[in-house]
Formats: structure tokens, sequence, C-alpha cells
């Protein structure tokens, strides 16, 4: 059930490919809340996925843009700006990609110009987003940044790779520009931590159904879906969480402060 948290909001949404992406999942939630929303993904990402279908549906349209290139992403502001005739009110950064995972490189063995990419894509990118967006002065005062991190930026999971790298740069970027954010337009810039989710991208980790299995008995509340995903990020994006800033905030079903479950013990004694 809909409450308007978003009512007269207006936001871009970077990340949606298919109808399994989280981003797509809160782009549908922020305009059931009464949000405006700008779509927007890498070029190549446009020919694979499916957005168009998502732009139908959300009547919100596309700006391809390129996370790596400072013109693409200072022409999405401006363009944005320019749909909503004026400033944005919450971002949702939703970038991630391994080429190192995608050859199936150890940590051990890595390509360094993968991973050079992986950083760049994976973390730098928000901080690029958030730089234009300072400096264009395109949100609003008390507008809400929302990523999507990873446990891994705090924790060993071998087959996550250097992505668990990037994910710890991403939540140190979101933290120092969040500071200043903060100081020059009290804009808020926070991560969420999700639990496992069955994404096109998840799909390609090692071991990924396995894990998901084994975060699920080890998470007293189960794990978070990526509909509850984005009802969370309704919540970072609207006025109710206006003093939340410079935070990962878990959202995981309890994972991340759950030592060990009996249903965990009860498999290892069989």
């Amino acid at each position: 059930m809909a409450h308007n948290l978003l009512k007269g909001k207006k936001g871009i949404i970077f990340g949606a490919l298919d109808e399994k992406s989280i981003a797509w999942k809160i782009a549908l939630h922020c305009v059931e809340e009464g949000a405006e929303i700008v779509l927007t993904n890498a070029p190549i990402a446009l020919r694979m996925g499916e957005i168009n279908k998502l732009s139908e549906q959300c009547k919100a349209p596309v700006i391809p843009a390129d996370v790596t290139n400072m013109d693409d992403l200072k022409n999405l502001f401006t363009k944005s700006m320019e749909h909503f005739g004026g400033k944005i009110d919450f971002v949702l950064h939703s970038v991630g990609m391994s080429i190192n995972m995608r050859k199936g490189k150890a940590y051990t063995e890595l390509d360094y110009d993968f991973s050079h990419k992986t950083m760049d894509i994976s973390a730098m990118s928000l901080h690029r987003v958030l730089q234009t967006a300072y400096q264009l002065d395109a949100l609003n005062e008390w507008a809400s940044v929302v990523a999507l991190t990873y446990i891994a930026a705090q924790r060993v999971f071998p087959d996550y790779s250097e992505m668990a790298d990037a994910k710890s740069m991403l939540e140190s970027i979101a933290r120092s520009f969040g500071y200043h954010y903060g100081m020059k337009n009290k804009v808020r810039v926070n991560t969420i931590s999700q639990s496992p989710t069955r994404t096109t991208a998840g799909g390609g980790v090692k071991g990924f159904d396995g894990f998901i299995t084994y975060a699920e008995q080890m998470s007293p509340l189960g794990n978070a879906t990526a509909d509850q995903c984005a009802d969370y990020c309704v919540t970072l994006f609207s006025d109710l969480t206006r003093m939340v800033t410079m935070q990962n905030l878990f959202h995981d079903g309890g994972f991340s402060a759950t030592g060990v479950t009996a249903a965990v013990i009860n498999q290892m004694e069989k």
C-alpha cells in the first residue's frame, strides 16, 4: 500500500537492467510513492536490458550515461533538471561490475587493468556522480543519495574477489562526500548493505546459490528481498530520515549481527 512518501519528489535511478534488478524494483516503488524519476544506465546496458519496458511503466525518460565519463554525467544531470523543471531530490547508485569475476580470475591472480576498471565503475563512479551534482548544484537541500553495497566490504567472501575492495571504497566515498555535501547543502549520502539477492549480476558470483541458502539460515528474519530493499530505499529518500547520513545501513534480516544460528549448527552436525 502506497503512502505518498515521495509525493512531489524527483529522482535519478542508476542501474536498472531487467526485472531482476534491485534498481528496477526501487524505480517502481518510488513512482508508486508519488515520485517522478529519470532512468539511466550505460549505453551497452541499455542495449542488453529491458529498460524501455520500465520506462513505459514509470512514464520516465531514459538518459544514457557511462558512469566513468564526466561529460555523460554532466549531460545526465543537466537534462534531468530540464525534464523536471528544477533540482533533484534523490539519487540511487546501483552500479557494479568486475571483469576479473567474469573471467573467473581468483583474488590472488587479479589482472590489474581489469581491477582498475572495477574500481572506476563500481566505486569511483559514486564520487563522479556526487562531484557532478555538487558542482552543478543539482540537488535540493535535504536531498538523499543512496548507493547499494554488500557486507563483503567488512568480511571475507572469497569468491566476491576485488568487488569487496570496490565496495569498501564505495562506502568510504559515501562517508567522505556525505560530510562535504551535508555541510554545503544538507544533502544526505548513505549506503545500504543488502542481503544476497537473486539478480542478473548476483547470479554471476561463483557459489551464489549455496551462499544465498546459507545466508537465509544465518539471518533471524531471513534474507531481505529486492522489493523489501526498495521499500527501505523509499524511506531513505523520504523526509522521514532527514538526519540519517554517512551511514552504512545493513538491510539483511540480521545476518550482519549474527554469529551463528541453530539452523546452521544443526546442519553442521548432520
